[in-house]
C-alpha cells in the first residue's frame, strides 16, 4: 500500500531501510574510492582539532535553525520533508538513528566533499556542482523537489565550509550530527502527534 501523502512511494520495513542505507553507503564509498584512484585525486585532508569541532558544531547549529525556519515557513518543503522522513525514519528504532547519522554522513561526505570537490577544482564552481548532485541524490519521487532544493542548499553549506577550512572533518561531523538531530526531533514530534491523536479518540 502506498504512502497516503505520496502515492508513488511504497512504505518500507525497518530491515529494508537499514539494508538500503548500508548498500547505498557501500556504493557511494566504492564510487569515491574508484574515482579517487582513477583520477589520482588527493582526498580533502582529514584533520581532527578543536577548531574543526567548533566549525562543525556551528555549521550544525546553523543548518538546524535554518531547517526549522524553512519547515515552518514553506508548506511545500514541510510536506516534502514529512514524506521523506516518514519513509526513512518512521520504521526505524531509536538506536537505528545512529546508523542514519553515520552511514550517510561518512559515505556522502567522502564522495561529495572529499573526492568530488578536489576533482572538480576545489573552488566555488565545484561547490555548486557537487551541491546540485547532492540534492539530486535525495530525490525520492516527483513531488519531492522541495526536499531536493533544501538538500542542495545544505550541500552548498557543507561544501563551502569544507572549501574554506580545507578539512573534511568539518562537513562529516556536521552531517552526522545534523542527521541525528533532525531524525530524533522528527521521531519525538511524530510520537507526540500519535499520542495526541490516540488520546482524542
Amino acid at each position: 500500500m502506498a504512502n497516503s501523502n505520496n502515492p508513488q512511494i511504497e512504505p518500507l520495513s525497518r530491515t529494508q531501510i537499514l539494508v538500503f542505507m548500508g548498500i547505498t553507503a557501500i556504493v557511494l564509498l566504492a564510487i569515491a574510492k574508484i574515482w579517487q584512484r582513477l583520477g589520482a585525486i588527493q582526498l580533502l585532508p582529514i584533520q581532527f582539532s578543536t577548531q574543526a569541532l567548533l566549525w562543525s558544531l556551528g555549521l550544525t547549529l546553523g543548518i538546524t535553525i535554518a531547517s526549522s525556519i524553512i519547515y515552518r515557513l514553506w508548506p511545500a518543503y514541510r510536506r516534502s520533508a514529512d514524506v521523506y522522513l516518514e519513509l526513512v525514519v518512521k520504521p526505524l528504532m531509536w538506536t537505528d538513528l545512529i546508523w542514519l547519522g553515520l552511514l550517510p554522513g561518512l559515505s556522502e561526505e567522502l564522495l561529495f566533499r572529499g573526492v568530488m570537490l578536489p576533482a572538480l577544482g576545489l573552488n566555488l564552481t565545484a561547490v555548486l556542482l557537487s551541491s546540485l548532485l547532492f540534492g539530486v541524490l535525495h530525490l525520492s519521487g516527483n513531488s519531492q523537489w522541495p526536499y531536493v532544493v533544501w538538500a542542495a542548499v545544505i550541500g552548498f553549506a557543507l561544501g563551502y565550509c569544507a572549501l574554506i577550512t580545507g578539512n573534511l572533518v568539518v562537513p562529516v561531523v556536521a552531517h552526522i550530527i545534523t542527521n541525528l538531530i533532525s531524525s530524533f526531533l522528527w521521531k519525538i514530534n511524530h510520537r507526540q502527534q500519535e499520542a495526541t491523536s490516540n488520546f482524542d479518540e
